[in-house]
């Protein structure tokens, strides 16, 4: 008899389509397997949602402005933490409405770093991440997230690519 390949999987999300693919996609595997799930997404400044800071200059006159913008940039990343968090408890409960042993968490820093960090604390043995192809200068301003994933997860990883399809369960 062979032991179950993938009993932990963590899927990172954020708000794109093909991380709602890779988010189906490891539903699927989850419940096919029996495998325990984490839902996962990253805080990071290089989230495709996160607020970009806001650079100010100094002058004579201008710590006013310049605490109005840093108050501004604090409720934007405020907005940004209740907006994923909302995200995952939906994702859990569908995940958990499907039958599968779900959990999320949102740890904070640089993408790629923290899921290979994470995959190794929790001992994930499928890591599923969504692609966002980035390629030329955009991957060399952004880098690639699952290329990073890719060459340094402790663990065995599917890259879900925007163009393929997955079934529609409800």
């Amino acid at each position: 008899m062979s032991s179950v390949p993938f009993q932990t999987i963590m899927v990172a999300i954020d708000s794109t389509e093909v991380s709602h693919k890779a988010f189906e996609k490891a539903i699927s595997i989850a419940k096919a397997l029996d495998a325990k799930l984490f839902i996962s997404h990253v805080l990071s400044f290089r989230d495709v949602d996160s607020p970009q800071p806001i650079h100010s200059y100094s002058t004579p006159g201008t710590i006013v402005i310049d605490e109005a913008i840093r108050q501004k940039y604090q409720q934007q990343w405020n907005d940004y933490i209740e907006h994923y968090e909302a995200l995952l408890k939906q994702k859990l409960e569908k995940a958990q409405s499907r039958g599968v042993d779900a959990e999320s968490i949102q740890p904070q820093g640089a993408i790629g770093r923290v899921l290979c960090e994470t995959a190794r604390t929790l001992d994930v043995d499928l890591l599923i991440v969504g692609s966002h192809q980035r390629r030329g200068i955009s991957e060399l301003m952004m880098g690639s997230t699952s290329n990073y994933i890719m060459h340094h997860a402790p663990c065995s990883v599917l890259v879900v690519h925007p163009s393929h399809s997955t079934s529609n369960n409800t």
